[in-house]
């Protein structure tokens, strides 16, 4: 932050003296005022329909708006739509958009911005990693498969201000689901949405100002933004700085605000300091290993599988860690609306018991000492990832003797490696809920989407999801859900590790920031104070 001038420094005298400990930054003359936000991995794109990774995410969401937003603690609000009404099937909604909404080269937002945004995102030709957010529109399936075109996308705008949704189903967390970056429009011109921040435009509370590739991305407020009034820090930089050691040292130098992460060994100094920087808490989303099922040995023995899932001691894991995670023997993370998740049945062996069994189905799938399996092991260059990949190599070599191979790829490389199945046979990830609901996690295992890098295929396991989303009992969706959880689990095509838990250092300068069940941090939510 810049060097203050004499007026500046006798305005922070007077906030001083008079006990205004919380004066607003953002109201002093002649001072560029920023903050500094950590992001542990380099954004893959800028594009709504090509998003696939929480770090291009969190910077989306200071850039567009939906039809919704969240509010600090999670809870949906209004955005460019300023009502709306559902009918009395639950299969329709209609929009109506405020008329101050405004690109960031102050033409209006309108109904129609949101139709082309949507059929661009489940047209098969985009190949879209978010099109199976939209899949509750209908034709969206259909379109999906390429069997119908995008023009009978059960999206309408009879004018500027009315958008009308047609869905095949009722779906009690549309207005959660529409926050997504899925559901956000793009403006008309498609040169408008290349990355050159000279013709960049946006419809959200910062437009992009520059974007250093492996270094920061720079976001300046949109001076047409229909809510600028609060937008209380003009210039946001997220600085990309994947190791959490070095963020936590950047923080510590007041190069940083915020982070996104925080070492394992600074946490136990912080705690017993109640320090007032550090926010922990649990979040909807889940670590896990994808294993290739698309090639032997993984895809054609499941008890291989199984033994894999069995050898690893999760509560060494998350000890380890020392963020507060909890042991993962499902998919769904505790917390998830209206939903019990599943788990394996083998989740309260004893770890003798646990690990003979592992051993036994190793054995039944005819590896042993003499004829050890050998695996490839590829993960996004992090420490934290790193160390569990260690130990998970340990764990898999000391219980069964497979021996492992670790890979680790920067974040942008590893986007694309995961595609690439010939590059590995366990694949590290995480997935974090783009809404609360299990169909946010489930969904991911469909035969057909972009984000089953594991290649799982199961037709009995797709029907249960087709009768989750096509029911009107929620009884029997949520059956439905439960009883595909199992199914998947008891396939073995991924080894869950741990739950998240968000964890955080705010500068106690910083006011707004509330830690929430999606992880979700809106820059416009926040203030900087003396």
């Amino acid at each position: 932050m810049q060097e203050l001038s004499p007026a500046t420094r006798l305005f922070f005298g007077f906030c001083l003296f008079f006990g205004l400990g919380g004066c607003d930054h953002s109201s002093i003359p002649g001072v560029t005022i920023e903050v500094h936000r950590g992001l542990a991995g380099e954004p893959s794109t800028l594009d709504p329909a090509a998003v696939a990774d929480t770090f291009s995410a969190e910077v989306l969401r200071d850039l567009y708006e939906g039809l919704t937003t969240e509010a600090p603690s999670g809870e949906v609000i209004p955005a460019v739509a300023v009502s709306w009404a559902v009918d009395p099937t639950g299969r329709q909604y209609t929009f109506q958009l405020r008329p101050d909404a405004r690109w960031s080269n102050g033409t209006r937002v309108r109904a129609q911005d949101f139709v082309t945004a949507w059929r661009r995102v489940v047209d098969p030709k985009q190949g879209s990693p978010a099109a199976d957010d939209l899949r509750f529109l209908s034709g969206a399936v259909s379109i999906i498969a390429g069997k119908l075109p995008t023009t009978e996308l059960g999206v309408y705008a009879p004018n500027d201000d009315t958008l009308i949704l047609k869905l095949d189903q009722p779906v009690p967390y549309l207005p959660q689901l529409l926050t997504h970056a899925a559901a956000y429009p793009v403006y008309s011109d498609p040169v408008a949405r290349t990355h050159d921040p000279k013709i960049w435009i946006s419809n959200g509370p910062y437009t992009l100002s520059s974007w250093s590739p492996g270094t920061a991305v720079s976001l300046t407020q949109n001076s047409s933004y229909w809510d600028r009034a609060n937008v209380h820090i003009p210039r946001i930089i997220y600085e990309v700085v994947p190791d959490e050691n070095s963020q936590f040292a950047r923080f510590r130098a007041g190069q940083l605000d915020m982070t996104d992460t925080v070492p394992a060994n600074a946490i136990p100094r912080l705690r017993g300091d109640n320090s007032p920087e550090l926010f922990i808490a649990p979040f909807l989303g889940t670590a896990y290993y994808g294993l290739n099922l698309t090639k032997a040995p993984l895809a054609t023995d499941q008890k291989l599988r199984q033994a894999l899932a069995m050898a690893i001691d999760r509560q060494k894991l998350v000890t380890a860690q020392g963020f507060g995670q909890a042991p993962a023997f499902g998919f769904l993370p505790p917390g998830t609306a209206e939903y019990s998740p599943q788990t394996w049945q083998w989740k309260n062996l004893s770890d003798i018991d646990r690990e003979a069994e592992a051993k036994r189905l190793y054995a039944e799938a005819g590896y042993s000492a003499k004829r050890p399996l050998r695996l490839r092991l590829l993960f996004n260059s992090n420490v934290g990832i790193k160390d569990t990949a260690i130990m998970v190599a340990a764990m898999w070599h000391e219980v069964l003797g497979i021996n492992t191979d670790l890979a680790d790829e920067e974040y942008r490389v590893f986007l694309q490696s995961r595609h690439d199945k010939s590059r590995w046979e366990v694949l590290r990830l995480g997935w974090t809920a783009d809404y609360n609901d299990a169909s946010s996690f489930l969904d991911t295992f469909r035969q057909h989407s972009e984000n089953n890098d594991a290649g799982y295929a199961n037709t009995a396991f797709d029907s249960l999801l087709d009768e989750a989303a096509t029911t009107e009992d929620p009884r029997r969706r949520r059956a439905a859900l439960e009883a595909g959880e199992s199914m998947m689990l008891a396939d073995y095509p991924i080894v869950p590790l741990y739950f998240f838990v968000s964890k955080r250092l705010v500068k106690t300068s910083i006011k707004g920031f509330q830690a929430n069940p999606l992880n979700h941090v809106y820059s416009k939510s926040l203030t900087l104070t003396h």
